[in-house]
């Protein structure tokens, strides 16, 4: 590589970099304007699912499943020294004023018990969402669009989060859609085994990644016989399946249950239209709900236009994850959640990517280069 190729490189590179992180902060700004961590003192207080319940393994099943963050918070908390903490809770501004009261906008910060807990949870949802960016680019690429339209496709990916996160969102968002496009770029790029200690950090996070193992044989087949695509499927699954056998003994005894069945309710909700129209403040304005008629026009126009340019194991993967995802959401979810419908997340990450791909092709001239069937 000649020098002025690496520096080129190297620029691009750390553009990237800060375009993913000011993406990844706005939509983090977003989700947190709207959602905090669902504690008390805030209007998005659940006491079933709020940060200090989860903390304290208090909280409603299945939410309290999702101890990936909590645990580690509480690792942390547990190794640091009481006068450390003292001095991290009594630190000041230039200005006099307390850093715990100016750096977050939230009283369960400003609790002595749970507030360093509280800044490591912060900290690691931004970080996942940097994460995210990263990762979805990666996959985009991995799958053979071009480096631009993949950075553009993941930044659009991620500012359109905050609008997913619509009559509800969560501190596992993040990390699920960081997982997410992680599992598909090392599907994509590496031998299964490699995937092993991601798929269990990911079903700690959230059990329902399990769901999205059968959606990855496409993309291990792609590298792989089928009986060794096969038999990384399913040892993927077990590892899933063995880290969400171990959190519900060992939150057993909790109230709640794994699932709670509305369909009756979904059938109410689709019989009126009004609630296509409900409003949700999302980055701080007051704008339609994320499950409106408009949003999901631009998505089937996305679909439309894109899966033909989706490679051959990108559809399969979708299919399989459609197959899957649809039937739960309508059984087992909360009408209008499209949070719900994660496991679709890096199918329109690939769409917007090829959509992206023929519109940079036909702004710069080069319609004879508009995407055709890749293979990924």
């Amino acid at each position: 590589m000649s020098r002025t190729d690496f520096k080129s490189k190297l620029y691009y590179r750390t553009c990237c970099l800060a375009l993913f992180f000011l993406a990844a902060a706005a939509s983090f700004n977003g989700f947190y304007g709207k959602w905090h961590f669902r504690e008390a003192g805030t209007s998005a207080f659940m006491a079933g699912a709020s940060l200090d319940a989860m903390l304290d393994g208090t909280a409603m099943r299945p939410y309290v499943y999702r101890q990936l963050l909590p645990m580690l918070a509480n690792w942390i908390d547990a190794r640091v020294p009481d006068q450390t903490k003292d001095r991290l809770y009594a630190a000041t501004l230039y200005n006099g004023k307390l850093f715990r009261e100016d750096f977050i906008d939230s009283p369960l910060a400003r609790n002595r018990a749970c507030f360093l807990r509280y800044w490591v949870v912060y900290t690691a949802v931004f970080l996942f969402a940097w994460i995210a960016v990263h990762a979805m680019y990666l996959a985009a690429k991995a799958a053979g669009y071009p480096p631009a339209a993949s950075a553009l496709a993941a930044i659009a990916m991620i500012l359109l989060l905050p609008y997913f996160l619509t009559r509800g969102g969560f501190l596992y968002d993040f990390p699920e859609l960081a997982f997410f496009a992680l599992a598909v770029w090392m599907a994509l790029k590496f031998d299964w085994g490699w995937m092993v200690p991601v798929v269990a950090l990911a079903a700690w996070n959230k059990e329902s990644f399990l769901l999205f193992i059968p959606a990855l044989y496409p993309l291990l087949r792609r590298r792989s016989s089928r009986l060794s695509a096969l038999a990384g499927t399913t040892l993927l699954g077990l590892t899933c399946a063995a880290v969400y056998g171990l959190l519900r003994l060992r939150f057993q005894h909790n109230p709640g249950g794994t699932v709670e069945l509305h369909l009756s309710d979904q059938i109410d909700y689709m019989l009126h239209p009004s609630n296509l129209l409900l409003r949700e403040k999302t980055y701080g304005l007051l704008v339609l709900q994320g499950f409106n008629p408009l949003l999901w026009a631009l998505i089937a126009w996305t679909a439309l236009r894109g899966w033909r340019f989706l490679p051959r194991p990108l559809q399969r993967h979708a299919q399989i994850a459609a197959i899957i995802n649809f039937p739960l959401y309508l059984l087992f979810c909360v009408p209008g959640e499209l949070r719900d419908l994660s496991l679709l997340y890096v199918t329109l990450l690939f769409l917007l990517a090829a959509n992206l791909t023929a519109w940079i092709a036909s702004c710069v001239g080069e319609r004879g280069n508009a995407p055709t069937r890749q293979s990924a």
